[in-house]
């Protein structure tokens, strides 16, 4: 599951070639043509990175980059500003609005790239991770394997990604419809209790015998990893 990437951009040339060679390389893209449009759906759904485009349709790329640096959840978030204006006053502020990285066009895609991938190294290491672990849990991305205290677990193609994406967040707890969006996509219709006969399987396959279950039930809010779980396991004998 590659970092999910939202393009705010309206010129419809230019959103279909980014898509095109950011799904290329693995990620999962989202594309919104309008500034208004983007500012409800990251209300909804938060990305691993926003491609924003300067001048938008609806909201302006600055007045939505200042609207998600003044909200905590999207204060981190890694933010690339796209704009025609190669001024150094423009450029200056654009990052004082609060992206992270600014590009002129017309630019190189290779470029655009190299920077997406840059940013999301520092700023969330684990969507790039190869092999994630938490506690005695281990899943190795390129060879498709999780493994618990090095015992191999068998795991279906829908616990692996849920497993994956609780790996990817460790801690942090999501709903139903969260984790119905995160692991299964928006575009398909499942009821929310399909959540739990995943986890309820997830969690047997985990926890064979009496082991520590990694996954914690948080009631009127979802699931997470649970963190006492990694501290467990961490903590000399």
């Amino acid at each position: 599951m590659g970092a999910r990437i939202l393009v705010v951009e309206d010129e419809e040339a230019l959103t279909t070639l980014l898509r095109y060679n950011l799904e290329s390389d693995g990620y999962d893209v989202e594309t919104v043509a309008r500034g208004d449009d983007a500012d409800t759906r990251m209300k909804e759904r938060i990305p691993d990175l926003v491609v924003l485009d300067w001048m938008l349709p609806g909201l302006s790329g600055i007045e939505l980059c200042r609207r998600l640096r003044a909200r905590p959840e999207t204060k981190q978030l890694p933010i690339i500003m796209l704009t025609a204006r190669g001024e150094e006053s423009e450029r200056v502020r654009g990052l004082a609005t609060g992206a992270d990285d600014y590009i002129v066009k017309p630019f190189s895609v290779p470029e655009l790239l190299a920077r997406v991938k840059g940013l999301l190294r520092r700023a969330a290491p684990e969507r790039l991770a190869t092999v994630l672990s938490y506690g005695d849990l281990e899943l190795d991305r390129d060879k498709r394997r999780v493994a618990r205290s090095g015992r191999p677990i068998d795991l279906g193609p829908t616990e692996y990604r849920l497993l994956e994406f609780f790996l990817e967040h460790p801690g942090r707890v999501f709903s139903r419809e969260q984790l119905l969006d995160g692991v299964w996509g928006r575009d398909i219709y499942i009821d929310e209790r399909t959540v739990d006969v995943h986890i309820g399987r997830l969690r047997k396959l985990l926890n064979p015998g009496r082991e520590q279950d990694p996954i914690r039930t948080v009631r009127g809010a979802g699931y997470a990893l649970d963190d006492r779980f990694a501290k467990a396991e961490s903590s000399p004998s």
